[in-house]
């Protein structure tokens, strides 16, 4: 372990974490599991009070507390192993002397970052539906073609809406 420390490797990736973005991300970290532990010591004295709702919140504030410190431990640790230099991460049995690369070996370089790569759209059939198919299908279009038509309509003013005593008996009424 000692190896690892004395060669700078370490001392150049700890710098990442002392920029001024990651002093705020450590102060932000502590602030915010300070807080929640203390709204969860809050909602424990609640909870003794005879507020029972308290004792679910006593366990939850806790709980974010360590999902921020779970976040917090993931960026540090992926800062420091996705940020390595091309350098340092290089297998020398991949270069040439002419600089090419034979085929089979990866390039070096900088690499994509993990996690952040594009989405993949694929187009899927849509299932094509016809009026013919469905006849209440076709009333309800019918309809909403004579709502958009008449925007300031009601639906009772509906040329084909017998009343609230037919709808309640049946659907008939809607075909068109």
């Amino acid at each position: 372990m000692s190896e690892n420390r004395t060669d700078g490797r370490y001392a150049r990736g700890m710098k990442r974490l002392w920029t001024p973005a990651w002093i705020l991300r450590h102060v932000l970290t502590v602030v915010t599991v300070v807080a929640f532990c203390a709204l969860g010591w809050w909602q424990i004295s609640r909870a003794r009070a005879g507020n029972t709702l308290s004792w679910a919140y006593a366990v939850e504030w806790p709980i974010f507390a360590g999902f921020v410190i779970f976040l917090w431990i993931r960026e540090a640790r992926y800062t420091l192993q996705g940020g390595r230099d091309a350098a340092d991460t290089r297998d020398a049995s991949a270069d040439r002397d002419d600089g090419t690369t034979p085929a089979g070996a990866t390039p070096t370089g900088p690499r994509p970052a993990p996690g952040f790569r594009r989405p993949v759209r694929t187009a899927r059939p849509r299932p094509v539906v016809t009026d013919s198919d469905d006849p209440a299908l076709a009333a309800y279009n019918h309809y909403l073609a004579w709502l958009n038509a008449n925007p300031g309509a009601r639906p009772a003013d509906y040329p084909g809406y017998p009343g609230p005593a037919a709808v309640r008996r049946d659907e008939s009424w809607a075909q068109p």
